[in-house]
């Protein structure tokens, strides 16, 4: 019993923490290395561009960081980073495809 609930609260907890969300405007390196698909070149790259100015959304991450595209954003996103306070989603700096 006392092994199951242990198992549970360990749970819950490892779930909060990867569910974090981080606002890329502020996060740290340590941070960004956590996220799964960034190293350390790819932080020293966000870290650059942020300090230049401070990212509006997501189209503008992927315009001005190489190694960033759609797919990188959404996975990002899903992981908890944010721009603005944003994920990256179809309503959210997704370009629409053209019908």
């Amino acid at each position: 019993m006392i092994t199951k609930m242990t198992a549970a609260i360990a749970t819950i907890l490892l779930t909060g923490v990867a569910c974090a969300q981080v606002d890329l405007n502020k996060a740290t390196e340590i941070d960004l290395d956590g996220l799964n698909g960034v190293g350390p070149a790819l932080t020293r790259e966000l870290m650059t561009e942020r300090q230049k100015a401070p990212f509006q959304d997501w189209t503008d991450v992927m315009q001005r960081v190489k190694g960033i595209g759609p797919k990188k954003a959404a996975s990002l996103s899903a992981q908890g980073l944010r721009v603005q306070g944003q994920g990256y989603g179809p309503s959210l700096g997704t370009p629409s495809k053209k019908p």
